[in-house]
């Protein structure tokens, strides 16, 4: 699994694929972070092992001085800090250079969603005619209906499904499992997709991915990002939209209709309850847009 071309990056990486089950992009954008600033050391003088808090500090000025962004340096800044973390539990330094610099604070940006009209229109989007378009069809009702990621769906495989009990295996990140409704829509969809649609694009292959591409492969992130970019565009949806955007949909609806923020939690799969807590802001955000559109005082 080759993602840096430092040995010693490398070996880091591997440690967290093995011991924490850190998914590949995850492993790769650390793989980045730490690549670029082994770039940014000036060869022959400044060695990975031999980095101080100064060096440190002065790659993310550079960085912030560039117009990197500030959630972009902060990340860059965790990927570093836990490369030192493991050096200094391995001894192979003496000090950690990240250990006295301060993380910048971030607000934390609502998460860009839909409301539950234009949800409506993106999934009656797709031409039914086609096996493509049954199969974008279930695909985007199963997003919305269960606030998958997109790597977990496009990744979806046969034995993951249970539409006799309306459910959905789901491994997720660190290789948690959970279980997720379907709910009635996305089963029903689901099963004529699977009727219907799927056999047209498998055309005999074999196969264990619920969502192939028309060449009978499993599907890229980069191909549904793309298609569901075109069906906002037919919907009419002029927001900036990705696939995450019906799992922040998912998630801000059932807040809205009153569930209980330990069902979303459970549910999106979060190990922090922390983090599913950004969609009450969500919902208090759309009840003061309601109080001010209805309220005589609003």
């Amino acid at each position: 699994m080759k993602i840096s071309t430092d040995p010693r990056i490398e070996q880091f990486l591997d440690v967290l694929w093995t011991e924490q089950g850190l998914s590949r992009n995850t492993l790769d954008a650390y793989g980045r972070d730490l690549d670029q600033f082994t770039l940014w050391l000036k060869p022959g003088q400044v060695d990975l092992m031999q980095v101080s808090r100064e060096d440190i500090q002065r790659y993310l000025s550079e960085c912030a001085a560039r117009g990197v962004m500030p959630r972009t340096t902060a990340r860059q800044l965790s990927s570093l800090r836990r490369l030192y973390r493991y050096l200094l539990r391995e001894e192979k330094i003496d000090r950690d250079p990240t250990a006295e610099i301060e993380s910048p604070r971030l607000g934390r940006p609502l998460p860009k969603s839909l409301n539950e009209e234009e949800v409506d229109k993106l999934l009656a989007t797709p031409a039914l005619g086609s096996s493509l378009g049954l199969r974008d069809r279930a695909m985007l009702e199963t997003l919305y209906a269960t606030g998958l990621r997109v790597t977990e769906l496009v990744g979806l495989a046969l034995f993951q499904l249970n539409l006799d009990q309306g459910v959905v295996k789901i491994i997720g990140k660190g290789s948690k499992e959970r279980l997720v409704p379907l709910g009635e829509e996305a089963a029903f969809w689901l099963s004529r997709y699977l009727r219907e649609g799927r056999p047209g694009l498998v055309r005999g292959k074999s196969t264990d991915a619920v969502f192939p591409s028309n060449r009978g492969q499993a599907m890229t992130r980069q191909a549904f990002w793309h298609s569901i970019k075109r069906y906002a565009r037919a919907a009419g949806i002029n927001k900036s939209i990705s696939p995450h955007t019906l799992r922040h949909a998912f998630a801000t609806h059932l807040v809205n209709h009153g569930a209980d923020l330990r069902v979303v939690q459970m549910l999106l799969g979060h190990s922090d309850l922390s983090t599913t807590q950004i969609y009450t802001q969500v919902a208090r955000e759309r009840l003061k847009q309601l109080h001010a559109a209805h309220h005589p005082r609003g």
